[in-house]
């Protein structure tokens, strides 16, 4: 791997920018009643039936849930945008990691998040916009797939002769911590959204509420002005669109990556001798990291964070040879 010395990005949060100019909206579309089904397949505690139910009468009462959904798509708003967080009883409610952050969503929410999911894959996928690093929400790019990967390339390494660093980067509260108006900026300048689309998005983001439960107890609603609900359709993918620039970022500094959910993994391979100089450029590039994250309210978990150095005994005894 060739190294090069790398001036200091500034840490504004939209660079660095989109390398191509973005596509035409994607349509509003909603075809089958598929939607409807999946929806029916986790807890509802939102609405005032319980899912077995629902899932009896389902192919009655879906053409008109599925025309409020459509209606709602069509005038770019959300019915019904509060969650509900889980916290047991038994555990201390001074705690906050006690606290369960998945959130359960009522059933028309549901539904028409998945049409939207399914309108905001397919359009980038069939216009090659999704990032190629990106493996976790995506199709074919699985998390065994980024393990296969990386094995490949410590193998590769080994019969080289190379060492190859690896460091696991992980993210505080990934989920909840998201902007708003910088998300808004992403989905227009990277994804092409623009439009009654995009005022969707805005609906959806916007005049959020949460409350939590305990056994049968409820709290009053509390709004939320940034993240995105765990346990919602559009979360994790909304994720992944918001943290793409990170993946030019890296690549602009020699550096292998992948990019799960809310954590990133870097690996490079190198020669013993040039060991120091490899360190030092892995130790700028997190500085770098660490800096897009800041300007866009993202943590790093440094409890988290891991280093590995990868290789055979032959060649990590060079390193400790050279270093005494």
């Amino acid at each position: 791997m060739g190294l090069r010395n790398h001036t200091t990005i500034s840490p504004h949060p939209h660079s660095p920018t989109p390398p191509d100019s973005p596509l035409p909206t994607p349509p509003l579309n909603l075809k089958s009643t598929r939607f409807f089904q999946t929806a029916l397949t986790s807890s509802l505690i939102l609405i005032p039936f319980p899912p077995g139910f629902l899932k009896n009468v389902h192919l009655s009462l879906s053409p008109q849930i599925l025309s409020i959904c459509h209606s709602l798509l069509v005038s770019c708003t959300l019915f019904r945008k509060e969650s509900v967080m889980h916290k047991k009883s038994t555990l201390d409610k001074d705690q906050l990691s006690n606290y369960r952050p998945i959130s359960n969503l009522s059933l028309i929410s549901k539904i028409t998040e998945r049409v939207k999911k399914s309108r905001i894959t397919d359009y980038p996928t069939s216009n090659k916009l999704l990032n190629p690093h990106q493996f976790a929400y995506c199709k074919h790019h699985s998390t065994e797939t980024s393990l296969l990967y990386i094995h490949d390339h410590l193998i590769n390494a080994i019969g080289s002769q190379k060492l190859s660093c690896l460091c696991h980067l992980d993210l505080s509260a990934a989920f909840d911590t998201i902007d708003h108006s910088t998300l808004l900026i992403r989905l227009s300048s990277w994804f092409g959204i623009h439009g009654s689309v995009l005022n969707w998005y805005k609906s959806y983001l916007s005049s959020r509420s949460f409350c939590v439960r305990c056994n049968n107890t409820f709290s009053s609603l509390c709004t939320s002005s940034c993240g995105v609900p765990q346990g919602s359709v559009l979360g994790p993918l909304l994720f992944v669109i918001y943290t793409t620039p990170l993946s030019t970022l890296i690549s602009s500094l020699s550096l292998n990556h992948h990019l799960n959910a809310d954590d990133t993994q870097l690996f490079f391979s190198f020669y013993p001798h040039n060991f120091d100089s490899c360190i030092i450029h892995l130790q700028n590039a997190l500085q770098q990291i660490s800096s897009w994250m800041t300007a866009n309210l993202l943590t790093l978990n440094s409890s988290k964070t891991k280093f590995l150095l990868n290789g055979l005994r032959n060649q990590l005894d060079k390193i400790h040879n050279s270093s005494s």
